[in-house]
């Protein structure tokens, strides 16, 4: 009796099977493929794994593992850091690993970059790069955005507010702390969110410009109670507050210090 040669399937080949079978059924898909109804429930099975591995994939055998004692605890602590939007990255993996594996008394454990490249792999995570640190914005922020246009429009038409008397406050946080641009993440995710240190909004500037295009003084606000002794340039005015934010009493004396003394203000008209 001649043997049966086995055969291996491309990841690409096996999605198309599966395509064919949610429309048409397992039994039709393996008789349209030339395949074992068998393998069509298995790859099914296997449908989110096959999207995320390259095209000409045929299985997903791989080594055994040299510690299986470790589990799934250093996924799992991935999993938390980045649910909480902490960095992770390969050495802090590492770390955590040999930590568990030290409170597990596991002998011989190092944790190298090798371990750390397959350990990635099997669980199907890579290093991303940093997609945003703020909040998305809502869905129907264009409607919105053309809403708040037509708003502020109508009003500079109906009352016939001249260029010079339109400013523009641009409030621009100076990044005092950097936060990190890539941490380790499961492969495929869309949004890669990173927590900051917090010290990023430590101080911001606020920027004021006319319609006209005169720009007006610069205005930096500490987040702290009493101002610093350093020397600033000149044309910067110096601010302080609690919460290190342009609040009411800030927007006060921005507009005594700044707005009203411009050429053309309102106690100059």
């Amino acid at each position: 009796m001649v043997p049966v040669k086995r055969h291996a399937y491309e990841a690409q080949f096996r999605l198309q099977a599966i395509s064919y079978a949610v429309v048409n059924g397992n039994r039709a898909a393996a008789k349209e493929f030339n395949i074992n109804e068998s393998m069509v429930r298995k790859w099914r099975k296997q449908e989110n794994e096959l999207h995320q591995v390259k095209k000409t994939k045929q299985s997903f055998r791989r080594n055994k593992s040299r510690w299986p004692q470790l589990g799934d605890q250093p996924e799992q602590w991935i999993i938390e850091q980045r649910t909480a939007a902490r960095s992770v990255s390969t050495v802090t993996i590492r770390l955590k690993a040999a930590t568990i594996a030290q409170d597990m008394k596991i002998e011989h454990f190092q944790g190298g970059p090798s371990w750390c490249f397959r350990f990635m792999k099997k669980h199907n995570l890579s290093i991303c790069a940093r997609t945003t640190v703020a909040k998305q914005l809502p869905a129907d922020y264009k409607e919105k955005l053309a809403i708040f246009r037509t708003y502020c429009s109508n009003k500079i038409t109906d009352k016939k507010i001249q260029p010079n008397h339109i400013t523009n406050m641009d409030e621009v946080p100076l990044t005092l702390d950097i936060p990190v641009n890539h941490t380790v993440e499961k492969k495929g995710t869309s949004t890669v969110s990173i927590r900051t240190t917090g010290h990023e909004k430590s101080a911001f500037t606020v920027l004021g410009c006319h319609g006209n295009g005169q720009k007006l003084p610069r205005i930096v606000i500490f987040k702290r109670k009493t101002l610093p002794k350093e020397k600033f340039p000149a044309g910067i005015i110096v601010k302080t507050n609690q919460k290190g934010w342009m609040d009411e009493e800030k927007m006060r004396e921005w507009l005594r210090e700044v707005d009203v003394k411009r050429p053309d203000g309102f106690f100059h008209a």
